[in-house]
C-alpha cells in the first residue's frame, strides 16, 4: 500500500489519467477514489495548495473522459445499438442499464450529459446513445465537456476540503500494509456479489414462458392473428422501427387490449437484454387476463433475423 501511495504521489497526473480513461471505457475500476485522493495529495500535509498540481489532474481528467466519450459517441453514430448492447453486457447491471438510459436521454436530451457521469450505467451508455440519436457533434461536445468537467472537480474538491481526513486514512493504510490492499479487495467482492445477487432477483422476477420465432411461425401457420406489442421506449423506436401493425406500449394501447379476447395470442417484444421489459410487460397482461400473452425470445433481433427488417 506504501507503494501505491508512492506511485500516486510520483506518477499522480499519469495514473489518473489512465485511470479515469479505462473506467470512462466502462470497465469496472474505482476512477472516483483515485481523483479524491488526488486531489487531496495536492494540497499536501501543510494544507497550502498547490494551484499547478490541482489544475494538471484536472485537466488530465478531463482529457481523459472527452476521450472516452468521443470514442463512444462515435462508434455509436456509426453502429447505434450494436454498441448499446455490448456495453450492456459489460455493465454490471445490463438487465436495465439501457432502458433507464434512454428514458432519462429521452426526457432531458443532451442535458442529461451534464449529470450523466453521477449516474451508474449512464455514464457509459450515454454517449453512444447520444451519438445513435443523431445529436450535433458540436452540442454532444458541449454538453460531454460540463459533464466531465463537473465530475472532475467534484472529485478533486472533495479530496481537497478533506485532505487531513484523507491523509490520515492513507497513512493508516500505508500502516496496515497488505491487509489494507485484502480489506479493499474483500469489498469490492461484495459490492460486485450484491450486484450479483441483485441481478439474479431481478431475472427470477421476470421470469415467464417464452415464445420463440420457430414458435410464432407455427401460429402464424395456423392462421392466428397474434397481436404484436412494442415494449421498447420511444427512444429506441426511434433509432428502429417497430414491426409494421405492432401497437406501441407508449402510445397505450390499453385501450384495445381491452377489446380483444382473453383467449387472443399476444407476443410482446423488446430490444433489451434477456426481454425483460416484454417479460414485464407479459406478466401484467397475465394478471389481467390475457393468460397467452407471451415475451418474443430474442426480442426485434430475433424477428428481424426471422422476418427481415
Amino acid at each position: 500500500m506504501a507503494n501505491l501511495i508512492s506511485l500516486l504521489q510520483e506518477y499522480g497526473v499519469l495514473i489518473v489519467f489512465i485511470v479515469v480513461l479505462v473506467e470512462q471505457m466502462g470497465l469496472p475500476l474505482p476512477a472516483y477514489p483515485i481523483l479524491i485522493v488526488s486531489g487531496a495529495l495536492a494540497i499536501g500535509e501543510g494544507g497550502t495548495g498547490n494551484g499547478t498540481a490541482l489544475a494538471g489532474v484536472l485537466a488530465v481528467s478531463l482529457g481523459a473522459c472527452l476521450l472516452a466519450d468521443f470514442f463512444w459517441f462515435r462508434a455509436g453514430r456509426h453502429y447505434g445499438k450494436r454498441v448499446l448492447r455490448l456495453l450492456c453486457k459489460i455493465s454490471l447491471s445490463p438487465d436495465y442499464c439501457v432502458s433507464q438510459t434512454e428514458d432519462n436521454f429521452r426526457k432531458w436530451g443532451p442535458k442529461s450529459l451534464i449529470v450523466a457521469k453521477f449516474i451508474p450505467g449512464f455514464n457509459t451508455i450515454g454517449p453512444p446513445l447520444a451519438g445513435a440519436m443523431g445529436t450535433r457533434a458540436s452540442v454532444f461536445f458541449s454538453f460531454s465537456a460540463l459533464g466531465g468537467l463537473l465530475w472532475s472537480l467534484t472529485g478533486i474538491s472533495i479530496g481537497a476540503y478533506f485532505h487531513a481526513n484523507v491523509d490520515q486514512v492513507l497513512d493508516m493504510l500505508a500502516t496496515m500494509g497488505s491487509t489494507a490492499l485484502t480489506v479493499l479487495g474483500i469489498l469490492l467482492a461484495l459490492f460486485v456479489l450484491f450486484k450479483y445477487i441483485e441481478r439474479r432477483r431481478f431475472q427470477r422476477a421476470m421470469q415467464t414462458e417464452r415464445i420463440s420465432v420457430e414458435q410464432l411461425k407455427a401460429l402464424l401457420a395456423d392462421g392466428h392473428e397474434p397481436v404484436l406489442v412494442d415494449a421498447r421506449s420511444a427512444t429506441a423506436q426511434q433509432m428502429e422501427p417497430p414491426v409494421p401493425g405492432a401497437l406501441l406500449l407508449n402510445g397505450d394501447p390499453a385501450t384495445i387490449l381491452a377489446a380483444l379476447p382473453r383467449d387472443r395470442h399476444i407476443v410482446v417484444y423488446c430490444s433489451c437484454p434477456n426481454d425483460v421489459t416484454a417479460a414485464s410487460v407479459a406478466k401484467q397482461l397475465q394478471e389481467q387476463g390475457y393468460t397467452l400473452a407471451k415475451p418474443l425470445h430474442g426480442g426485434l433481433d430475433a424477428w428481424n433475423s426471422a422476418f427481415g427488417n
